[in-house]
This record gives C-alpha cells, sequence and structure tokens, in this order.
C-alpha cells in the first residue's frame, strides 16, 4: 500500500518550509519536519520557474519521484519531506543517479531511512 500523498496547496508548503529542517545535498535540498498525527508521508516538490521551462521543469520532478519512489518503503512514517533543486545548479546536472545518490545522503542525515536486512 501507497503510504505517500503529494502535498500541492500553498499553504502546506509554506508551513513546512517555515517549520521544517534543512538538509542540503550537491543537486538538491530537503525540508523535513515530523508530523505525529499521521501514519502516512507527505511529499512536496517544486522547482524554480525562473530556471527553465516546464517541460524540463516537469522531468526533474519525474526524476525526483522516482528516485523517493526507490526508498519509500525504507522511509520511517510520519514525515512532511519537500524537495527543492537548486537555483545554482543548471538543469544539465539533473540525472537520475545524481538524484538518487543525492536523495539518499539526505534521508541518511535526517536519520529517517531504516535499513532492511
Amino acid at each position: 500500500m501507497k503510504k505517500t500523498k503529494m502535498i500541492k496547496k500553498n499553504y502546506e508548503f509554506k508551513k513546512n518550509l517555515s517549520t521544517g529542517k534543512y538538509y542540503s545535498g550537491r543537486n538538491i535540498e530537503a525540508f523535513i519536519k515530523k508530523t505525529n498525527k499521521k501514519e502516512i508521508n507527505l511529499l512536496g516538490i517544486a522547482i524554480s520557474r525562473k530556471l527553465c521551462k516546464a517541460v524540463k521543469r516537469n522531468k526533474i520532478k519525474r526524476l525526483i519521484k522516482e528516485s523517493y519512489y526507490l526508498y519509500e518503503d525504507k522511509i520511517k512514517s510520519g514525515y512532511s519531506i519537500i524537495f527543492l533543486w537548486k537555483k545554482k545548479i543548471g538543469i544539465e546536472n539533473a540525472t537520475f543517479e545524481n538524484i538518487k545518490n543525492d536523495m539518499k545522503k539526505i534521508l541518511e542525515k535526517a536519520e529517517i531511512i531504516e535499513e532492511k536486512e
């Protein structure tokens, strides 16, 4: 069963960006906040319009979602996670491997990933 729902509302993004803990990777940034009331995780992805056109932004979003779904079963439940693409990093670095490695480092730093044997 899928245990992740998407964050879509602006007020949800603002709340998590202001109160969540900041973690940074080489290409992506994350704001992670513990939400005690829920058994599911909330995922939000945001990329600046100034970075590139819609087609390329959507491609980056798809790559981030796919990387997240690789780790979804290992992530502890009850967290709100927002991933942002760094504005200073060009979109030519948007490869699946780069995003996956960054995400793993961020989740390990935040200590919300549990290693299953």
